[in-house]
């Protein structure tokens, strides 16, 4: 089983500050789209690149469906982000994570929930590429 490369693990290490920084800014109540505004912001002025909404084509035999996936951030072009501000977490949104590793082919995902009074205490989520690292592991961080 493979393990993430310590360039990734520290990335994953400075999302995880910015989003706490952002929390940290606003606290919880506030909609999913500000959050992913303002964690944007907040990683581009740490100097990472970020795609917005990054788009991910869907197939099926081939053939391409409906629309694109929309990832909610995509830093430095490996890890996937996924934004909620939802009373709890629900195994669905992991699902929607480990969904979006496998069809973007990255190797980890953060999930952030940010209607938590502490996102230090259970709004973090860290989840690893399945078919990559084995047995898909999720953190809590």
């Amino acid at each position: 089983m493979a393990t993430l490369t310590p360039e990734i693990e520290s990335l994953v290490t400075r999302i995880i500050g910015c989003a706490i920084a952002v929390h940290d800014a606003f606290g919880p109540g506030l909609l999913e789209s500000v959050y992913r505004d303002c964690l944007r912001i907040e990683l581009r002025a740490v100097g990472l690149s970020v795609k917005t909404e990054w788009r991910v084509p869907l197939f099926h035999r081939g053939e391409k469906v409906c629309g694109d996936l929309k990832v909610d951030l995509i830093v430095e072009d490996s890890v996937i982000v996924e934004i909620k501000s939802v009373e709890r977490l629900h195994p669905v949104h992991l699902a929607q994570v480990i969904t979006y590793l496998k069809l973007a082919d990255r190797p980890v995902g953060l999930l952030f929930n940010f209607n938590t009074t502490s996102l230090r205490r259970g709004g973090i989520r860290r989840v690893t590429h399945p078919d990559i690292y084995g047995r898909t592991r999720v953190f809590s961080e």
